[in-house]
């Protein structure tokens, strides 16, 4: 069996790297109003042990990689960490997930740094729906960010839209209607039980078919074949539309079976399923001086040890930590 292949004959390839958990944004379903306390500077990994730990992926078969937070952009030095990884011999995909709170001014520092494709989180077109989602008052900036990625040549730009019943599942149509004047791919997205989020309830979770059904009521959709970069997203657009539309369905229709990622956390804990808390600790090894080849014996057990399939939905909330201590 190949190095990267786990026990029921999945290919690991995606490693998603958390720098911070840190953030500045309290999105209501990530994280508590008073927020969470952060890591120390001591407890998170340094931007060398994440590239050695990267490195040793990379060897085991990891080809694609995405930066994450917490907010990625308000760890100091990102840039130079971004230079650095994108020179990692057999990387082929690089790419980060950002609020866009400050990617006006670092969009093109990013790209230049040699990132391609961005993932933006953007839950409202409505700006007082903005600030009650992520309890801060700054969509402007958020649009201005998405804007200058769109100036910069990020392709793809990806917008991710967790729906909740109730709160924005009513901005469908708004959405759908920007991904046909705009080539951004509009990414909606499950309500998932991650952390102890007082907010999660089954029944605000819009499924995956009933998003389909409301988007086929606008228009005939066009499913679009899926690129290796689309991840678990199934794609569609509608006729002469400029973006596209991925649906992404952890909950009502899990895809386990294709998953291809392993989790890096901010302070070094390699987690085999977002659902999960089970993790190998990788920053222990790490520091006391261990080799190449240790580091690469724990991405594969981490591989060994990644479950046939998640159980979130079925119950209660998954998992105590939340997702801003995951990554996103």
């Amino acid at each position: 069996m190949e190095p990267n292949t786990d026990p029921f004959h999945r290919k690991i390839t995606y490693l998603r790297i958390s720098i911070t958990d840190r953030c500045n944004l309290r999105c209501l379903y990530c994280i508590s109003a008073d927020g969470v306390r952060p890591l120390t500077h001591k407890d998170i990994l340094t931007y060398e042990e994440i590239l050695d730990t990267t490195r040793a992926a990379v060897e085991l078969g990891i080809t694609k990689v995405r930066i994450t937070g917490g907010e990625p952009l308000i760890r100091r030095d990102i840039l130079h960490f971004i230079r650095l990884l994108c020179t990692i011999p057999g990387l082929k995909d690089v790419s980060i997930t950002t609020n866009g709170t400050l990617l006006k001014d670092m969009a093109g520092p990013i790209f230049d740094a040699g990132i391609r494709r961005i993932n933006i989180s953007l839950d409202t077109l409505n700006p007082l729906k903005f600030q009650r989602i992520t309890r801060r008052d700054c969509f402007d900036k958020v649009r201005e960010g998405i804007s200058a990625a769109k100036e910069t040549g990020f392709s793809p730009i990806k917008l991710n839209v967790v729906l909740i019943k109730g709160l924005n599942d009513n901005e469908i149509p708004q959405f759908a209607e920007l991904s046909i004047r705009s080539p951004y791919v509009i990414r909606f997205i499950e309500f998932m039980p991650i952390g102890k989020i007082a907010c999660w309830d089954r029944q605000k979770v819009i499924t995956s078919s009933e998003i389909k059904s409301r988007l086929e009521s606008l228009g005939p959709l066009q499913q679009v074949t899926s690129s290796g970069n689309d991840g678990p997203a199934k794609q569609y657009r509608f006729a002469h539309a400029k973006g596209e539309i991925g649906i992404i369905s952890p909950i009502s229709n899990h895809f386990c079976a294709d998953c291809n990622r392993l989790r890096l956390t901010a302070d070094g804990k390699l987690r085999p399923c977002l659902f999960s808390d089970h993790e190998i600790d990788i920053k222990t090894s790490l520091r006391s001086g261990c080799t190449q080849e240790d580091i690469k014996r724990l991405i594969q057990q981490g591989i060994a040890e990644k479950p046939k399939r998640h159980h979130a939905g079925h119950g209660n909330n998954t998992g105590l930590r939340p997702m801003s201590k995951i990554g996103g």
